[in-house]
């Protein structure tokens, strides 16, 4: 059985980078990423203009401005890291079902059952190796993450490799030892008693160390030295765990200052939310649910949900939902962090036609009903559908999904000569005489729109009837069907509680 062929994507300087992505102007600025507060806070990673004039790693932040007088420091996001191992896995995924999240902007693909036929032999496979690492960095550098790919058949090799700067590296199958062995021994990541106890023994490499006999390091430097003498050998026992797939899409930021004004803060949640679209463009999905949760000073949280009529990818549309929604419902303090989630589905499918003009995009559609929706306010937007009860007209909103084109244009029915009402919404309220309870003339009141005048030639009725007798709202009601003398088929009815008559539909 061949051996799993593993690819890892790693991320450098993943703080760093995480902030660069969720700040693209700091790109070309001196900017170091501290943790810890004020004079403690040590640089966790900085740019390049910052390490050429000698900012390193560990340096605290008054020692590393003393080097650059003028460095711009931001503290750690976790929401931005957060948001950059999210979008990394999500490159991930767009080459191979099975991905695993190391964390820290690091990632593994499996790539069993991806390399096609063609590449039967070994230098064959090794150039499609190569290549899907190459695709895969161009990923995610479209992503806003600069990463480097290493591809063995165990995860930690893969993951030196990774390391390396000329990336992508592609170890061929079995010779994870061979690669490992000119290499410094600290690539292995070994504990610091561990570390000084090879130096003292005069072990530089990984090769040196995998020279050594088995039972004697084991012996000697115990069960972490055993381990790491078998990760010198290129066997690695860790197995490969993929992670499942994502049911939200993420992206937030950690505020540097408390932010009280809308403006300031919908120009960081717009730049969240084109994040967030880029993301769910590249995975064929829109955004179904927009849920915004902010992080208020000094421990206060605030979250909302903005549902959309159809699932939509235009940034410019979900940025407008979110100002309509902090207009009527303000956070009420400072904010000093927020994560944005889209809850995904997949956008409907637009019909195309051969002759006539485009039809409009379900995303602009999307978008647009999105905006009617926030403009009249829930419970005013939505489908007709009929509602139970026998009282005409009566009718329910329902959410707006639209059934897709059919394939085929189904023939149509003959028609059976039937007459159609046209309903009179709202019904217009009428003067009716009548000798026996059966209307004889009719005659619409003055402010109504639609004219009902004239004397009863035929008239058909009644129908009675009750419905809804249980509930606030009941109604008691006697049809008729009549006929004017000058012409006009209708359809009036009485209502018995108040006695009133009016006309509710014109048959055509």
């Amino acid at each position: 059985m061949a051996p799993p062929r593993l690819l890892a994507l790693a991320v450098p300087l993943f703080p760093l980078a995480a902030r660069l992505r969720a700040e693209p102007p700091l790109r070309d600025e001196a900017l170091a990423v501290t943790e810890g507060n004020g004079s403690a806070a040590r640089v966790v990673a900085a740019t390049r203009q910052a390490r050429a004039a000698g900012v390193k790693p560990g340096m605290t932040l008054p020692q590393a401005r003393a080097l650059v007088p003028r460095l711009l420091a931001r503290g750690r996001d976790p929401h931005a890291e957060h948001a950059a191992q999210e979008a990394l896995l999500d490159a991930a995924g767009r080459f191979s079902p099975r991905v695993e999240d190391a964390g820290d902007g690091l990632a593994f693909l499996d790539l069993a059952g991806l390399a096609p036929r063609s590449a039967a032999s070994p230098e064959a496979l090794l150039a499609f190796e190569r290549d899907l690492a190459l695709d895969l960095l161009r990923a995610a550098e479209k992503d806003g993450l600069p990463a480097r790919a290493g591809v063995a058949s165990s995860k930690r090799a893969a993951r030196i490799a990774a390391a390396l700067p000329r990336s992508p590296v592609v170890v061929p199958p079995g010779e994870e030892a061979r690669f490992l062995a000119p290499l410094p021994v600290e690539r292995l990541a070994p504990e610091l008693g561990l570390a000084v106890a090879l130096s003292r023994w005069g072990v530089r490499t990984a090769g040196d160390l995998a020279r050594l006999p088995a039972a004697e390091v084991g012996t000697r430097l115990g069960e972490p030295g055993r381990r790491l003498h078998e990760a010198a050998r290129g066997l690695d026992p860790e197995p490969f765990v993929p992670r499942l797939p994502a049911l939200a899409f993420s992206e937030g930021a950690s505020l540097d200052w408390p932010v009280v004004a809308l403006e300031p803060f919908l120009a960081f949640a717009g730049a969240a939310l084109e994040r967030l679209v880029r993301r769910l463009a590249a995975e064929a999905l829109g955004c179904a649910r927009l849920e915004l949760s902010l992080h208020l000073e000094p421990e206060g949280c605030d979250v909302r949900s903005i549902d959309l009529p159809g699932p939509t990818r235009d940034a410019k549309t979900l940025l407008s939902l979110l100002r309509q929604s902090l207009d009527a419902r303000p956070a009420g303090a400072p904010v000093t962090g927020f994560v944005l989630s889209a809850c995904p589905d997949r956008p409907r499918r637009g019909q195309l036609t051969l002759f006539g003009p485009p039809e409009i995009s379900p995303d602009e559609l999307a978008g647009t009903l999105a905006r009617l929706l926030a403009l009249l306010g829930e419970g005013r937007t939505g489908s007709p559908r009929p509602a139970d009860g026998h009282v005409p007209g009566r009718f329910a909103l329902v959410p707006y999904a639209p059934p897709p084109a059919p394939l085929l244009t189904p023939p149509l029915r003959p028609a059976r000569g039937l007459l159609a009402v046209r309903a009179l919404r709202p019904a217009v309220e009428l003067e009716v005489l009548t000798h026996a309870d059966t209307p004889v003339s009719l005659n619409a009141l003055p402010a109504s729109p639609t004219p009902v005048r004239g004397r009863i030639r035929v008239a058909a009725g009644p129908w009675s009837l009750e419905d809804g007798w249980w509930s606030e709202a009941p109604a008691a009601r006697d049809y008729w069907d009549v006929e004017l003398e000058g012409g006009g088929l209708y359809r009036v009815y009485r209502d018995r509680p108040t006695g009133r008559w009016y006309a509710d539909g014109v048959y055509d």
